[in-house]
């Protein structure tokens, strides 16, 4: 066990307590509708949390070999029972034998991709069931680079792309159109779901609401969520599945960072030991501003700098903010949230040290999972 203090900087820490929470908003989901849910690894892939997190979901959906993999080796051995299931925009020729023996579930993206693979996975794995990512052509999403539903997009087969020679083979039929929304936005998408592809429900087994359902942020309508997932079961004798990734980590852990520098340059800038073009993507790709605890917006509090990365991009900034006193060289500054869509999505850009990883049991002891080091980045080269 370790003391936070003594854990070098960047690390991310996961509090277990916070986890078990989302999860317990989640099994209560499951419970109340019937249906399964199921962790996206592409949004969090702590695999040193699976004993905890396989004691409620139902497995993982995975976007490829790697992920599968992870599924079948670190959450499965928790639960015997759980499910992988494994999506790719395509299929490579030299990894789908080993995602067909590994999956539970495999989600071709187009009518073609299903018909050249489908008799080759099923004599692989004859219990392997065959599913088609649909795109229902309808989102709210709030940028374009997370809207899955965008003109021209490359995920998911439209009405008008959809081969009906496809149902002999498929048990069920996926969408993913929501990015951090809710019940609503749920709500719209099953309408234009419903109404253009009800027709093909009749012999299937399930039906995937994909991910982005914000479950576990304050405020999202969880019983109209169940509402609808149990008046959709009800009306056409499916399982239901949903697969959400951040609302699984959310708000449950933070980003600590080390203060290196502070100068003038017409304000004030302190340069830490993160990044955001680095550590934190999201905040640059969405882009988002990241809550720092202690701070306001700037010229909120008396004291206002714009936190920097470090890294040689000039836009390697976290944003401007305010604090009560000023920052010195050694404090520490905690990015709140950072548990999901980040660890997953981080590089080794600038030769910046990858962070820590940590967790805060829920006994209060911290503890220090994993500490990258000079070869995570040397590995990555030739």
């Amino acid at each position: 066990m370790n003391n936070n203090k003594n854990i070098q900087t960047p690390y991310y820490i996961c509090e277990e307590e916070l986890l078990e929470r989302n999860l317990k908003i989640l099994e209560y989901v499951q419970t109340q509708s019937g249906a399964k849910i199921i962790l996206a690894l592409k949004g969090f892939a702590m695999w040193s949390t699976f004993e905890l997190v396989s004691k409620y979901l139902k497995g993982c959906t995975a976007s490829g070999l790697y992920e599968a993999k992870l599924a079948d080796e670190e959450f499965c051995k928790w639960n015997d029972k759980a499910e992988v299931h494994t999506y790719s925009p395509a299929f490579k020729d030299t990894e789908i034998d080993e995602i067909a023996r590994i999956s539970d579930h495999i989600v071709f993206n187009s009518p073609s991709q299903l018909h050249r693979y489908v008799q080759r996975v099923k004599e692989i794995n004859p219990n392997i069931e065959i599913s088609l990512r649909i795109n229902p052509e309808v989102s709210s999403s709030p940028v374009d680079i997370y809207n899955p539903c965008g003109l021209y997009s490359r995920l998911g087969t439209t009405l008008k792309n959809f081969d009906e020679s496809v149902l002999e083979h498929l048990d069920g039929l996926n969408f993913h159109a929501l990015c951090e929304q809710g019940a609503d936005e749920l709500e719209e998408v099953l309408t234009a779901f419903e109404k253009n592809f009800s027709k093909y429900f009749k012999k299937l087994k399930y039906i995937n609401f994909g991910g982005g359902h914000h479950i576990t942020k304050k405020g999202y309508d969880v019983e109209k969520l169940i509402s609808l997932i149990t008046a959709f079961r009800d009306k056409y004798s499916v399982d239901v599945y949903l697969e959400p990734g951040e609302a699984v980590g959310w708000e449950s852990g933070y980003l600590v960072s080390t203060v290196l520098d502070v100068f003038e340059n017409g304000m004030s800038v302190a340069i830490l030991d993160t990044s955001a073009e680095a550590h934190m993507p999201d905040t640059l790709a969405m882009p988002y501003r990241a809550e720092v605890r202690g701070s306001a917006k700037a010229g909120e509090k008396k004291y206002t700098y714009r936190l920097g990365g470090n890294t040689c991009l000039a836009g390697d900034i976290m944003g401007d903010y305010s604090f009560d006193e000023p920052l010195q060289i050694g404090d520490r500054v905690i990015f709140e949230d950072q548990i999901h869509y980040t660890f997953v999505k981080n590089t080794t850009f600038n030769g910046i040290k990858l962070p820590s990883l940590a967790i805060k049991r829920s006994s209060g002891e911290i503890e220090l999972i994993k500490e990258f080091g000079y070869e995570e980045y040397k590995n990555r080269l030739s």
